[in-house]
């Protein structure tokens, strides 16, 4: 009898040691509690991402402003539009068409109600062909330059304006046109994309041909 008593005790002792051990996981549910805890943390991180995006957009208020103020300054200088002005001319290249407006002042050049720098992308030889045929006459600095362009891309419409820009400088006065037809920039290019033909890949490459 001893001995089964003894049996039962240990075995008493071994199943509260079992229900302790089975508390344990309750231990282990601190960290999960922490890891809750660290959720709220990531909204300051979301809330610096809302302001981020709302200082951005005052930037587009501004450039709409410049244009705005643009068009109104061309508005003011050309009473009437364009084609009630009388120093006008118009240039084509390629698909491009420009009409050009040319008024005294200090040599500046709008397109588009724009910037011709802005407008032109910054790129010096096509901002260098707006201003060769005032360059050739020394009217750099003399003249503001009025542009409508449509048509065609940007290297077209400043080859247009080109055009555009000498055209409407013979309406300055007739004894331009030596000068500015001695560099040839009188002339229109009549130079186009040639069409693609059939059976062909292009205007004239022609697919590969073996005679094996």
């Amino acid at each position: 009898m001893a001995l089964s008593v003894s049996n039962l005790a240990s075995s008493l002792s071994s199943l509260s040691f079992s229900s302790q051990v089975s508390h344990g996981p309750t231990t282990l549910s601190l960290p999960r509690s922490n890891y809750l805890f660290s959720l709220p943390a990531k909204s300051p991180r979301r809330a610096s991402l809302s302001i981020t995006a709302t200082v951005a957009a005052p930037a587009e208020v501004s450039e709409e402003d410049d244009t705005m103020e643009l068009k109104k300054y061309v508005k003011s200088r050309l009473p009437g539009g364009f084609a009630a002005q009388k120093i006008i001319g118009t240039g084509r290249r390629k698909c491009a068409i420009a009409r050009v407006v040319l008024q005294e002042g200090t040599g500046k050049v709008i397109i588009n109600y724009r910037d011709a720098k802005e407008y032109l992308q910054g790129n010096p030889l096509w901002l260098q062909y707006v201003k060769v045929p005032l360059v050739t006459l020394g009217y750099e600095n003399s003249y503001d330059v009025f542009v409508k362009a449509h048509g065609g891309g940007l290297s077209g419409q400043a080859q247009a304006i080109t055009l555009g820009v000498a055209r409407a400088l013979l309406k300055v006065s007739a004894d331009h046109r030596s000068p500015l037809k001695k560099e040839g920039l009188l002339t229109r290019d009549a130079r186009v994309v040639e069409r693609k033909k059939v059976g062909l890949k292009k205007a004239r490459k022609a697919p590969q041909f073996s005679k094996r």
